[in-house]
């Protein structure tokens, strides 16, 4: 890297247009080493129960806060059972107007 990062001096345009040219080249390799390394890594965390940071969905902020679905649908046994009172409600009632037909 010394030797990119050298001064140029005067030296003629189309060494400086070579030296652009390598170095578009070793970032365009990196690039690709990098997104390949980290489609290796979501493989391997894929199962595990935690996944580094920066293989996480990015999101916003507030998203990443929130409740799960899983989370948010949970119910107290409170709730559920208020629940299961209500609905039980609505199928005699319902059952009383077929009778009637």
């Amino acid at each position: 890297s010394s030797g990119i990062n050298a001064e140029y001096g005067g030296g003629a345009t189309n060494k400086l247009s070579k030296i652009k040219d390598v170095r578009k080249s070793i970032a365009r390799c990196h690039t690709v080493l990098r997104s390949n390394q980290r489609d290796n890594l979501r493989k391997f965390y894929q199962k595990k129960k935690y996944i580094p940071l920066d293989l996480r969905p990015k999101l916003t902020r507030a998203l990443r806060r929130a409740l799960t679905t899983h989370e948010a649908a949970r119910k107290t046994k409170r709730q559920q059972k208020k629940e299961a009172q209500i609905s039980q409600r609505e199928i005699a009632i319902k059952a009383k107007i077929y009778n009637r037909i």
